[in-house]
């Protein structure tokens, strides 16, 4: 146990350097997003002991199939913000507390984006609940709960942070995309 809460007091630390300045700006995105890392990090921690204890159980086989789903959102969304969202220094330079390949001048619309807005954030979900699976317990469920609640709170404050910078673009893109599931939700 102690392992785990030295190995949390790191993480946090970490997750704090990097989320610094949206620390200071509790309604941008990056607020509840660093909350959602924080739940995923003790969910990881959490479960980590038994990691590898009922390999073929069907909650370790839920855990890895959803794991290993997530890395396809991330992936795609990583590689089409990099190629079409061109981050042009200081374009978005109003809001400092965006990472860097946050800081897109064009709408990304093609790809993973064409069907959901947050495959990001879809891919962090699959994730939480991927650790989850693993070991499946009332503290776990909290964990992935709170991840999931600080997940949509994250995607809500995003929207509303590129319908300022993308205007009547975006709205016509909300109409025509979900937020983390293609065609559901």
């Amino acid at each position: 146990m102690q392992w785990q809460l030295i190995g949390f007091a790191t993480i946090s630390a970490v997750l704090v350097a990097v989320s610094w300045r949206s620390l200071r700006r509790p309604r941008s995105h990056g607020f509840p997003r660093l909350f959602a890392w924080e739940c995923i990090a003790a969910l990881f921690l959490l479960v980590v002991p038994d990691w590898w204890r009922e390999p073929l159980a069907w909650h370790q086989l839920v855990s890895w199939v959803l794991m290993t789903l997530s890395i396809i959102p991330a992936v795609w969304g990583f590689v089409l913000l990099a190629r079409s969202g061109r981050q042009v220094p200081g374009r978005r330079a109003a809001d400092p507390a965006l990472l860097p390949f946050e800081a897109t001048s064009r709408l990304v619309t093609t790809g993973i984006y064409r069907y959901i807005r947050h495959p990001l954030y879809s891919s962090l979900l699959l994730l939480t609940w991927g650790i989850f699976f693993t070991r499946p317990t009332w503290a776990g469920a909290l964990l992935a709960l709170a991840a999931t609640g600080f997940l949509i709170w994250t995607a809500r404050a995003d929207e509303a942070e590129c319908r300022v910078v993308f205007g009547e673009e975006y709205d016509r893109y909300l109409r025509t995309t979900r937020r983390f599931i293609p065609f559901i939700l």
